[in-house]
């Protein structure tokens, strides 16, 4: 119990404080094992060793390249394709331009794996549409500020790929596991998007010709078929889910510059840069996470975890929502990705001696935690939205606020009925 308390109580002391993260985690790997006395079996140089070893892993080279995909698409024309496609195809729709946002994050979604790349990427384009048609400013950032939570959830996602690697479970299951709750989510924001513009003033647009759509869908056509070469890949058998990062990243390149011919060299090397300087952060902390879960293992600390959980119910759906409340405030503090390389180490274990089935945990912990995004004080999205409308902080978390129900909505559907996770991985598997 003693060190449960040093473990995570430490690691929130050094986050209030304002250490960052990676630091936050190896001080307080240290300060472990010093109240262990434990430096002459686990010396100092062991650190380094073990740090490596966690990041010298096939399954992690996905993450780069996602990133890479995902910032070549937004420095092209490619963002603005999907956009045009998906207001011809549900612009006319009641709620119009609303549809539109959360249909193109989806897409979107299967070419990013991050709710920032899906905020910033698309959201100055929907916001600046939605305020030239008149629709209210609040609901346009409510909406679109949603609609970025979809990016970590249909694959590829960034977030379930350490998921998968720190807790032992297949990145392409989680992957296909992601697409149900996903569409799930759209489904349940359009839903919304309905009822409100009972209320609202949202523009209905003419319905475009049948030969419009279709000139749309031409120019958005190979943008469209990035999300489905990379599911489709996966769920094929043909690469595996890193080998789909390569492809999704390598057929973007060829997208932007010899086809579309919107991204030249210099455009290529920026990318480049701002993909090299987040990838090295994400994989120093993601070395240190992997220190942070083996002596957790080694001072039997998840176990310890599971009799305290279990001591509250025996209810595995109790236990469930406890852990997604759990999530949801730890999110409000925290990325999602550095949630999912601190917490992993230590749920992982627990949920399996619970009798939870990891899969489904790993795609619920990914959708709790993405909730964080949209949420104060640290919301990465609030300040992304802030920048794009020149709107205050408070009045971007109102707008935001009312669209937590749907999400939260479809969170408690998942935990009453893991299937809607788990059926699909099951049925590729079968």
């Amino acid at each position: 119990m003693e060190m449960l308390v040093v473990f995570i109580g430490l690691l929130i002391i050094f986050f209030i404080m304002g250490v960052p993260v990676g630091i936050s985690i190896g001080l307080t790997c240290m300060a472990v094992l010093w109240v262990q006395n434990d430096f002459v079996s686990i010396p100092l140089s062991l650190f380094p060793l073990k740090m490596m070893h966690g990041i010298n892993s096939f399954p992690i080279l996905a993450i780069p390249f996602f990133i890479l995909a995902a910032n070549v698409m937004n420095a092209g024309s490619a963002t603005p394709r999907i956009f045009n496609f998906a207001n011809g195809l549900v612009g006319h729709l009641r709620g119009g331009l609303g549809h539109v946002n959360v249909i193109a994050s989806m897409i979107f979604a299967g070419m990013s794996g991050t709710a920032v790349a899906d905020a910033a990427g698309l959201g100055s384009l929907e916001i600046k549409a939605m305020r030239d048609q008149g629709y209210p400013l609040p609901y346009s950032i409510g909406i679109t500020g949603a609609s970025s939570v979809i990016g970590p959830i249909i694959p590829p996602s960034v977030a379930m790929v350490i998921y998968g690697w720190l807790g032992d479970v297949s990145v392409g299951a989680l992957f296909i596991g992601g697409l149900i709750p996903g569409v799930l989510m759209g489904l349940s924001l359009m839903a919304m998007t309905v009822i409100l513009s009972y209320r609202i003033n949202m523009p209905i647009q003419p319905r475009p010709p049948i030969g419009e759509v279709f000139r749309l869908s031409q120019r958005a056509l190979l943008s469209l078929m990035a999300p489905v070469i990379i599911v489709g890949g996966i769920w094929s058998g043909v690469f595996t889910p890193t080998e789909s990062g390569v492809v999704a990243s390598a057929y973007a390149i060829v997208l932007g510059m010899v086809i579309y011919k919107d991204i030249t060299w210099a455009d290529l090397l920026k990318v480049f840069q701002n993909t090299i300087a987040f990838t090295a952060i994400v994989l120093f902390i993601i070395s240190l996470a992997v220190l942070y879960g083996w002596l957790l293992v080694r001072l039997q600390i998840p176990l310890t975890l599971a009799e305290l959980v279990v001591r509250v119910s025996t209810n595995t759906t109790v236990l469930l929502i406890l852990i997604v409340l759990f999530f949801l405030i730890v999110g409000c503090f925290m990325s999602v990705i550095e949630s999912v390389l601190i917490f992993t180490p230590v749920m992982a274990p627990m949920v399996k001696m619970l009798g939870i089935d990891p899969l489904f945990f790993g795609v619920l912990m990914v959708i709790s935690l993405s909730v964080g995004v949209i949420t104060p004080p640290f919301g990465n999205v609030i300040y992304v939205m802030v920048g794009i409308t020149n709107s205050s902080f408070e009045d971007v978390v109102k707008a935001i606020l009312p669209f937590l129900i749907p999400i939260l909505a479809v969170i408690l559907l998942l935990v009453f009925f893991p299937g809607l996770v788990t059926f699909l991985p099951r049925f590729v598997a079968g």
